[in-house]
């Protein structure tokens, strides 16, 4: 058959083709940012793998000839390696979305999620001889979409004004429930005069250990909280049993079970210190990017919930005091109106009394002492009249001890008159 002007001769050997087709998705996805692997045999011996497959599992590890079991020994708990089996097995290809890995171990191990295929790679004759693995990671846009989730919850949380400690609690619980791998966040804030920290949320670290941090010092070489908020900037303690700064506080932090810890301080928009952000982990751990993302995010949101609780608070103690100095001038205006009506009260009592005392002095021509009460006004007292009383006019009055003493008290000018019988001695001895 003459091959038409233009065009390559086809390709007659299904085996030629396979290798041009294994060449091309080398070529195809060496430079690419999708992971690309080809595994042969059931074994899956890693036989090639692009810069981006191995940049995802470690760049430490790139390695081709070995077992993937081997190579990835994580992967042995996590179902890979028997879904792998089930392919090669089967010829069937499988495809996962937004699957979730843990990648590396100790120290340095991260979460990843991925969508993925396994597609069985065939021979000439149709046999499965390996599987081509391709996938793209999709951890950024999953830990993005849950961050964007929980951040909007908490700051939704903040625009409705609910406690500050219910707000901090809630940060932290979402912190822990985002981050890769296990950890324990804690929130310590400032004192006004930043020179101590106190304890402001740690749902998950023991109460002995909250207790015993509360009100700790900041300062240089004072743990990874003391120093971030000394420094102004954060700290990370990888290992917290090797760690000059932890040496006052390392048993301590065996006994709560803590191997590391990363500390932001939590600055206001002035740059002053609001308090700290903690991230404590069991195990030795480096920071990986998903972890400094998630402090620089929630450290900056805590210190907006810490801002507006503060001016909370002095907006309350603004309107305290506000309702304070009005409750104390409406007092004061009371007590004024009651001092007021107070004496002209008195006034009336003494004006009354001084006419009781003129009308009795009228009457002491034709009786000089009478034998009842003369001050006892309109309505009268029949009580004997037994001490006599006088005003700077000259008038005088008989009276009973009862109302003698209520004109001494109300009416300035009067006083006991001298007089052997009806004089002081009868005042005192009433």
């Amino acid at each position: 058959m003459t091959a038409v002007s233009g065009q390559p001769p086809p390709v007659a050997d299904p085996a030629v083709a396979g290798h041009v087709v294994e060449e091309d998705q080398r070529a195809l996805f060496g430079q690419s940012t999708a992971v690309f692997a080809s595994l042969a045999g059931p074994a899956h011996l890693v036989e090639t793998a692009n810069p981006a497959f191995f940049a995802a599992i470690g760049d430490q590890r790139a390695r081709t000839g070995v077992p993937l079991g081997e190579l990835m020994p994580e992967t042995a708990d996590q179902g890979v390696i028997v879904v792998l089996d089930e392919v090669y097995r089967t010829g069937e290809p499988y495809t996962g979305r937004d699957v979730r890995f843990v990648l590396g171990s100790g120290p340095h191990a991260r979460e990843a999620f991925f969508d993925f295929s396994y597609e069985p790679r065939r021979d000439a004759g149709g046999t499965v001889t390996g599987i081509r693995v391709i996938g793209v990671e999709t951890t950024q846009v999953k830990q993005a979409q849950r961050l964007m989730a929980e951040h909007r919850a908490l700051l939704e949380q903040i625009a409705r004004q609910a406690p500050l400690t219910e707000v901090l609690d809630g940060m932290a619980r979402r912190i822990e429930s985002l981050a890769p791998q296990e950890v324990l966040v804690s929130v310590l804030l400032a004192d006004p005069d930043g020179r101590h920290l106190r304890h402001g949320a740690a749902p998950s670290l023991p109460d002995f250990y909250n207790q015993a941090i509360d009100g700790i010092a900041t300062g240089e070489g004072v743990g990874s909280c003391g120093t971030a908020a000394h420094r102004r900037e954060p700290v990370i303690v990888t290992d917290i049993t090797t760690d000059p700064f932890w040496k006052d506080f390392r048993q301590l932090a065996g006994r709560a079970g803590l191997a590391a810890c990363w500390s932001t301080p939590i600055l206001a928009r002035d740059g002053s210190l609001l308090g700290t952000f903690a991230m404590y982990h069991r195990t030795p751990r480096v920071p990986q990017d998903a972890d400094l993302a998630l402090a620089r995010v929630f450290a900056g949101t805590a210190a907006l919930a810490i801002e507006n609780h503060h001016s909370e608070q002095a907006r309350r103690a603004a309107e305290a005091q506000a309702k304070a100095a009005h409750d104390a001038l409406a007092k004061a205006v009371r007590a004024e109106r009651e001092l007021r009506a107070d004496a002209e009260q008195r006034a009336a009592t003494a004006a009354e009394l001084t006419a009781r005392m003129r009308a009795a002095a009228a009457t002491q021509a034709a009786t000089p002492h009478p034998e009842r009460c003369q001050l006892g006004g309109a309505r009268g007292c029949t009580a004997p009249a037994e001490i006599k009383v006088a005003d700077s006019w000259g008038d005088a009055a008989w009276g009973c001890p009862a109302h003698v003493e209520e004109a001494i008290l109300n009416v300035r000018s009067v006083f006991i008159a001298s007089e052997q019988l009806g004089g002081l001695a009868a005042y005192v001895n009433r």
